[in-house]
């Protein structure tokens, strides 16, 4: 299976590492020092879970001249969107899907907005990765991927990149209601980045100090009450489960969101507290302690150094 994965970050360099073990024609889209390392050395991918180990894959700057694509795996920061898409454009197809692993639950309608409707596939990623270093991949834990169609159709091209997955080892599955996935995730990593952000503490500090914890709780209430309101159809314990997990968390973990807080990058603010904000407005449906996030944080979301 050709696959095309646009960015080679933590999560697009993990998957797509493990996609080329695994047999598939994996090109990765990077840019400077990580392209250049890949390149000469290969990418490196050091994991918690499963070793250390070496992946020789194709790395470019550009798709020009590629040829068409049976997959796309698009794994760039939100805020990078359109502009990805416009740039992948080139490889692909009339039937080439274009799975999102991205944070938010707006990315697929931004992709079918640039390519036309029905390229998008929805996808939830339960993983830590980051760029240790150019060509290197640190994994920390997880590994597993969720897909599906946003209408909930089962189709022949979702279930082959689900094969595709499964046979590199990658725990993945499809899902016939990928928005409910979607947003059972939103409600996890907006409370957690927003908390780790706006504090620079890391989960653990946050559960054990009252206040924090509750404002955590908050997000998460706020958030779940926003996805039933726009037609989500998220369990009457979500906001349980959410927090369960939350506690599962290792007591040293932060956030995407405060990592590249603190490095003063761009924050993918707008994907994932100022759309709440903006939907919750729209809906009539009140996001006080999301806003209280949004506005501490919107003076460093072009970043800050």
């Amino acid at each position: 299976m050709r696959i095309v994965v646009v960015g080679a970050g933590g999560v697009g360099g993990y998957f797509g590492a493990r996609l080329a073990q695994g047999g598939a024609d994996v090109t990765l889209v990077a840019r400077g020092a990580h392209l250049d390392a890949i390149r000469a050395r290969g990418l490196r991918v050091r994991s918690a879970v499963e070793g250390e180990y070496t992946v020789a894959v194709t790395a470019v700057d550009t798709v020009a001249g590629l040829p068409a694509a049976d997959a796309v795996l698009l794994c760039v920061k939100s805020f990078d969107t359109e502009a990805a898409v416009e740039h992948v454009r080139p490889v692909v197809g009339r039937q080439t899907p274009v799975l999102s692993l991205q944070n938010g639950v707006d990315n697929e309608e931004r992709i079918d907005a640039v390519l036309g409707a029905g390229h998008a596939l929805g996808g939830v990623a339960y993983v830590f990765a980051t760029i240790e270093a150019p060509g290197v991949i640190a994994h920390t834990f997880g590994g597993r991927i969720v897909l599906g169609e946003m209408d909930g159709r089962p189709t022949a091209r979702a279930e082959r990149l689900r094969e595709a997955f499964s046979g590199a080892g990658i725990p993945a599955a499809l899902s016939e209601d990928i928005r409910r996935a979607l947003w059972e995730k939103y409600l996890m990593i907006a409370a957690q980045a927003g908390m780790t952000a706006i504090t620079r503490c890391p989960i653990g500090v946050i559960r054990e100090t009252p206040q924090t914890w509750r404002m955590y709780r908050l997000i998460v209430e706020e958030l779940a009450a926003l996805g039933r309101a726009s037609g989500v159809a998220l369990p009457t314990d979500a906001v349980a489960m959410t927090l369960a997990s939350a506690e599962k968390l290792a007591p040293h973990l932060f956030s995407s969101l405060h990592h590249d807080l603190v490095q003063g990058k761009r924050l993918e603010l707008e994907a994932l507290h100022g759309h709440a904000v903006r939907l919750g407005d729209r809906l009539g449906v009140p996001t006080p302690t999301v806003f209280a996030v949004y506005a501490a944080l919107t003076p460093f979301r072009e970043g800050k150094h």
